[in-house]
Formats: structure tokens, sequence, C-alpha cells
């Protein structure tokens, strides 16, 4: 699956997912008119991005966005606390929900799709994702812990399909309490039972290691969910942030085992999308990271090439969405190949940090 493969099958998989949102909101007429208009707002904003690819604009197809830094949960292993990139409190400098209105206001205008909601717990900042619930030409994954979620949240969910909660789990019970916290995964299923009555569409994130690969890729754990209505399901590649940890890293025969798994499971059940990182950015030719295929958004307005490379040379608080796209950091990862080349853990960019942060103190 190459490049252009990759973004047509996460674009008609998206439409594929709002045309069941559809479905599922026909009781209310409003809103399914609502729905369907994304799949003709998304090929609106296909045009814009080719019309700014003619100028010399690259514009990539989805943004992660990091909207606080603040997390309630300490799991095992997680590289932003090992990196001091999360806390347990909300930080003072993080953009304000203002800011963020405009940089979503800002991608709707260069042709973005999509932008994935992250943190820290995303949940923390309501007025940031009611800001985000706001732009019914975007669609937003909102990648949480779960712990957050209440009845205003599910009504907020409910009332804009544009916002898809995306829960992050390990597996099933002892796998994902194991990393998480006890009675982690009991109020995860409760969530996904709470999506499910009100007829929710939602998507499954799962940290992959070596040592809940086999659950994490079963037809019989992705079947469970999807009958509770998940209909994406990403797979991301564990990073090691210590020594220590580099074992639970998949190492190739996994990888090779995630890869032909997921073939598998997309072949066996079309009605979901099945994303890995970095597999599928490696059969794309190489890593989408530093606006090749995506760029983040931290907490504070810096703009960076991936989550697990945290070097900026463009704030969105001072400058525009644009010249984040524009970024000399990103055009020198680009040309420099740092996004092709291999590498043991789930980041190429965090394995080669040492070159990067030599870029990014580098004159344009």
């Amino acid at each position: 699956m190459n490049t252009d493969e990759l973004q047509t099958y996460i674009t008609k998989g998206a439409e594929s997912i709002v045309a069941e949102a559809v479905r599922a909101t026909l009781r209310d007429p409003k809103e399914a008119a609502f729905m369907a208009g994304f799949t003709l707002a998304s090929k609106r904003a296909a045009d814009r991005r080719t019309r700014l690819e003619r100028d010399g604009l690259h514009v990539p197809t989805f943004l992660i966005a990091s909207i606080t830094s603040a997390c309630n949960l300490h799991c095992a292993g997680c590289y932003s606390r090992a990196e001091h990139a999360t806390e347990d409190c909300e930080p003072v400098r993080q953009l304000k929900a203002e800011d963020w209105d405009r940089v979503f206001t800002e991608a709707e205008e260069l042709g973005v799709s999509f932008i994935l909601l992250a943190g820290g717990e995303p949940l923390l900042r309501r007025s940031v994702v009611e800001k985000a619930a706001a732009h019914t030409s975007l669609l937003f994954p909102v990648f949480t812990n779960g712990t957050y979620l209440d009845e205003r949240y599910l009504d907020l969910f409910d009332r804009r399909r544009n916002l898809i909660p995306v829960v992050s789990l390990e597996g099933g019970r002892e796998k994902t309490d194991t990393r998480r916290g006890e009675g982690v995964y009991d109020t995860l299923r409760k969530n996904m039972e709470a999506f499910s009555g009100r007829g929710l569409i939602w998507g499954a994130s799962v940290t992959v290691t070596r040592e809940n690969l086999a659950e994490a890729v079963s037809p019989s754990f992705t079947r469970e969910l999807a009958a509770l209505g998940c209909r994406l399901f990403i797979f991301v590649e564990y990073v090691p942030v210590t020594e220590d940890s580099r074992s639970l890293a998949p190492d190739d025969r996994d990888r090779e085992l995630l890869t032909s798994s997921v073939d598998r499971l997309r072949r066996e059940q079309p009605e979901s999308i099945f994303l890995t990182f970095p597999g599928d950015e490696k059969a794309s030719d190489g890593c989408l990271a530093a606006g090749r295929g995506f760029f983040h958004i931290n907490s504070h307005g810096g703009a960076e090439p991936c989550p697990f490379s945290p070097y900026s040379d463009v704030n969105v608080k001072d400058a525009s969405l644009r010249a984040a796209m524009e970024s000399g950091l990103f055009e020198r990862i680009r040309e420099g190949g740092l996004l092709m080349e291999e590498h043991v853990g789930g980041c190429t960019l965090f394995e080669r940090r040492a070159e990067v942060e030599a870029l990014a103190g580098a004159e344009d």
C-alpha cells in the first residue's frame, strides 16, 4: 500500500464510518444531514490540497493535536511521561480554547480533513473539544483513556458525530489493567456499552508490544469490539523509553505478523478501518511525519514532526498553521532522508533524536 493508496484507504474508510453514522442518526434528520455533508466536505478539502500542492504547499491529510499535557493515569512504560511531556496537573502555558479554535479554522481553510485530538487526556479540556465539535467539515478522532467520560460527553458525541471517541486499551482486562491500572478495563467496557447503547461509532487504539501482539490482532478481539460499534482500530508499535524496555518493542518477525494480521483483518472485516503505525508508514515508502502525511501540535502550540519527536521551530500561538506547514525543520528532516531510515522501535525520529535535534538547531 503506497502513500496515495493509504490516503485513499483512510479517506474511504472515514466515509464509510460517516455513512454508518448517518444510518444511526436517522431519528434526527438534522444530524443525518450534518453527517452526510462530511463526504462532500472531504472532497472539497482534497480539491484545496491539490490546488495548494500546485502552488508549492503540501498540506497533509491529517494533524495530531495534543490539546493538553495533563493526564490522570500513569501507564507502565509511558513515553510521554518518560520525556516529561505529560504532567498530573494542567500546565499554565497551554494554548487557550480560542487558540485551538483558530487552528481548526485554518486547518479547514487549507484542506485538512482529520485532526486527531490527543493529550495527556483530551477530555480534560472540555472547552477545546466543544470548539472542535463546531467545525463540522473536520473529523476529530478523540484519543481518550476513558476515565473522564460522562453523560455530558456522551451527549456531545451523540449530537456532534464529527467527534469519534477512540479509547486506549491493550487487549482484554488482564493486559489493559496491567499497563493502565486496576479497574481501567471495566471502565472502558462500560464506555463501550454506552457508545453501543447510543448507536455511536467509536475506535480503539492499542499500543502493540511483544507481550500483547497476538491478542491485539486476533479476530476474536476485534470482532468483540466491532459488535459494540468499534469501526476504527489503530495499532501503534511500542516505543521503548529505556534500555530495559527495548525487549517489549516488536522485532522484524513481530512486524511481519502485525502486517499480515492487519491485511487479513482488512479483508475479513471490511466494515472497519485498520491502521498500523509505523507499519503503514513503511509501506508508504517511509514515515509520514514532519508534514509528509501529518505533523503534531503540542499543548503549548509548538509544531513538531510527531509526538515522539518534540522539536519545533514554529509555534501556532504566534504564527499561522500555514507557516507551521512551511517549517524549515520539517523540510530539513524530509530532505535529509531521516523518514526513510530503518529502526528498531516504534519511531525512526525517536531513535535518531540526536540528528533531529541537530537539524532543529540549524539555521534556515
